[in-house]
């Protein structure tokens, strides 16, 4: 008798708690929805898939800023880029010569001339 009472204890026990985490887990979508989360989330997540280096990213990894000119870029990227082959990583010399390339579109685009490519 008293494993049957513990039983059904158990059992509505569970579905209690089952219900409570339905209705929370409803609740934080609707919070999330109103307050532009979710929103937000999926840019983030778009943002991040694109794997697009932006202008901005670019500069900040050569050091440069928008000022400096086409040759002042290619030193700084020649410099990096031989420091990272010699005692850096793949990684790291990849997203040197990634931030040149960008920067050599911006230039393009821009009007100024680039050279030419290395």
């Amino acid at each position: 008798m008293a494993a049957k009472i513990l039983a059904n204890l158990i059992v509505m026990g569970t579905g209690i708690v089952a219900r409570a985490l339905v209705q929370a887990y409803r609740q934080a979508l609707t919070n999330a929805s109103k307050t532009g989360v979710a929103q937000e989330t999926l840019q983030n997540a778009v943002r991040r898939s694109s794997k697009v280096m932006t202008e901005q990213e670019a500069r900040q990894i050569l050091n440069v800023s928008e000022t400096t000119t086409w040759e002042e870029v290619l030193k700084r990227y020649d410099t990096l880029f031989e420091n990272n082959a010699k005692n850096g990583t793949f990684y790291l010399q990849s997203k040197v010569h990634r931030a040149k390339e960008c920067l050599e579109a911006a230039y393009r685009d821009k009007g100024q001339g680039t050279g030419t490519p290395s």
